[in-house]
C-alpha cells in the first residue's frame, strides 16, 4: 500500500483512502451500481433510489462527474431538456468492484437470515 499520495493538491495516506474518496459515502457506490448496466435519465435514477433526496442525488452526480466516473449529456436546447447519465470508461473499471460488493452484501444478508 502506497503512503502519502498527493493528487489535485489533496494528500491521501494510502491508495485505499484515495479510492474511498471517489466512491465512498452513503450514495456514490449505489448511484454507480445503478449506472453499471447502462445510461439513465435523472428521473430514472431517482425512481430507482426513491429514498435519496433530490439535493443529494444532484450533489453526488456532480461529484462523480467532476471525478471522471460519470458523464452527463444534455439533449435539446430549451426545456424540457433530456439529460442522460452514464459511466465513463474510467467509471466502468468499477463494475467488478460494484458487483463484488453486491455479492458480499448478499452473503451478509444470508448469514443474518441464518442467525435469526
Amino acid at each position: 500500500m502506497s503512503k502519502n499520495i498527493k493528487i489535485k493538491g489533496k494528500l491521501y495516506p494510502s491508495t485505499i483512502s484515495l479510492a474511498m474518496n471517489l466512491v465512498g459515502g452513503k450514495w456514490k457506490a449505489l448511484i454507480l451500481y445503478h449506472l453499471k448496466d447502462g445510461e439513465r435519465r435523472y428521473t430514472e435514477l431517482k425512481n430507482e433510489m426513491d429514498f435519496i433526496t433530490d439535493m443529494s442525488l444532484s450533489l453526488y452526480l456532480k461529484q462523480l462527474r467532476d471525478d471522471g466516473l460519470v458523464s452527463r449529456k444534455v439533449y435539446g436546447k430549451k426545456p424540457p431538456l433530456k439529460v442522460i447519465y452514464s459511466l465513463t470508461d474510467f467509471g466502468k473499471t468499477l463494475i467488478p468492484l460494484l458487483e463484488a460488493m453486491d455479492n458480499w452484501g448478499n452473503l451478509i444478508l444470508e448469514q443474518q437470515n441464518k442467525n435469526t
